[in-house]
């Protein structure tokens, strides 16, 4: 027996009959004799929704007031789940974040999980073979008994987070797609699904435009050793047999228990990414610091990183990328300091991409990036920045080029081969 827990997105509970589908894959675990509990997301667009009107309320509201509305998407479906489960014969109850309690900082809308009790869901485990259906996304300040909401894609990290408390075996993190693939089959239609990913490695490709799981979930499992098995909602529940070692999907776990690792694991890209070019600015000490201090005051992620020192010395050119979004408040961050950098000019452009090629064997492998930039070359292709890491290096292109450059790597890299 296995105690599990189970998430699903939204677009899995997206209506009524999509909830009774979910509510048949806990069936099937239950009935497997394992312990579970479910963390749910609002119905597909709820959220959407919910925060348009908080918009049309008024555009300044309050964000207490605003978690307090969102909240209410994971609220229904919670219920909704557990109402089809009772009918079913299943012992079920719902819970939102602030019942079980769920622990958060107040920094509402985007509040970091500090704490959560699971110690009631464990004894109705035991005593009543009772199944914990729970709002995921959202959780409580106990300073100030108010709702909070964890940010965008926070009902992955809720589930993480409760499988560790809980102690479970495994979160099943149940989505539209069934695994984590070498980059996205609607590029490169030679994909691979992976069957298993090091943490390391699904953290990268996360951070790095991968959408299948939200960052902070990663990183809680990596921290709690949690495996997380990503897999998809609309597989027939019947079809799944529970005792399977495992089923069609993705194994995210520590590096130790994959027998074979790969020099790339993956590629990922993003095309929400805008260049900004501070040119001919004087090379003394202090002068990063004038332009990414205000730029963080402003809680502006900046990314890639170049500088470039002219031939007498005298000047420098820094060259860096921010999220698209948060572009025009850059430019103007940047302008509005002009007279404390002393630069001489700033160009910009929104027309890139960011392709990274992540994989835990570069650590023992030489020249991998060099393969890169070499193929790249071949296409013709124009390389504006470069960062590397330990299991990953980034190089900035042209948007235009954003497919070809993947369908290439993801060919030299040899991820095509089954």
């Amino acid at each position: 027996m296995s105690r599990l827990v189970m998430k699903f997105g939204g677009t899995s509970v997206a209506n009524i009959e999509r909830i009774r589908n979910v509510a048949r894959h806990v069936k099937r675990e239950v009935d497997a004799g394992h312990e579970v509990a479910v963390v749910v997301s609002a119905m597909s667009g709820k959220t959407n929704e919910l925060v348009a009107w908080c918009t049309e309320a008024s555009p300044m509201h309050d964000a207490r007031e605003y978690d307090a509305v969102v909240a209410s998407g994971e609220q229904v479906t919670s219920g909704l789940l557990a109402i089809v489960l009772q009918g079913m014969g299943i012992q079920a109850r719902s819970w939102q974040g602030w019942q079980i309690p769920i622990k958060t900082s107040d920094a509402h809308a985007s509040a970091r999980i500090e704490d959560i009790n699971g110690s009631e869901i464990i004894t109705r485990f035991k005593e009543r073979k009772e199944v914990a259906v729970i709002a995921g996304f959202q959780g409580i300040n106990p300073e100030t008994g108010r709702i909070t909401t964890l940010g965008r894609g926070g009902s992955d990290t809720s589930a993480v987070a409760i499988a560790a408390a809980v102690k479970a075996d495994r979160c099943d993190i149940y989505t539209d797609v069934d695994g984590v693939y070498t980059t996205d089959p609607r590029i490169v239609p030679k994909a691979r699904r992976l069957d298993k990913i090091a943490f390391e490695d699904m953290l990268e490709l996360a951070s790095q435009g991968a959408k299948v799981l939200q960052v902070r979930s990663v990183e809680l499992g990596m921290v709690h050793n949690m495996p997380i098995f990503v897999r998809s909602s609309f597989d027939k529940p019947e079809d799944i047999d529970p005792h399977a070692n495992q089923p069609p999907g993705t194994l995210i776990c520590s590096e130790e228990e994959i027998m074979e690792s790969h020099v790339v694991t993956g590629i990922a890209f993003s095309k929400d990414e805008a260049q900004i070019s501070v040119r001919q600015i004087e090379d003394k000490p202090g002068v990063a610091a004038s332009i990414f201090g205000p730029l963080a005051d402003a809680n502006i992620n900046v990314d890639m990183i170049v500088q470039n020192v002219s031939e007498d010395g005298k000047t420098t050119d820094l060259t860096f990328t921010v999220p698209a979004a948060d572009y025009a408040r850059a430019k103007d961050t940047i302008t509005a300091a002009k007279d404390k950098i002393g630069y001489a000019r700033l160009d910009s452009a929104t027309d890139v991409a960011k392709i990274s090629v992540i994989g835990s064997g570069m650590r023992s492998h030489a020249g991998v990036a060099a393969q890169a930039f070499s193929a790249l070359a071949g296409r013709n292709i124009n390389i504006r920045a470069i960062t590397t890491s330990e299991i990953k290096f980034s190089v900035l292109i042209d948007t235009a080029y954003t497919e070809l450059a993947v369908r290439t790597l993801h060919t030299l890299y040899g991820l095509d081969q089954a």
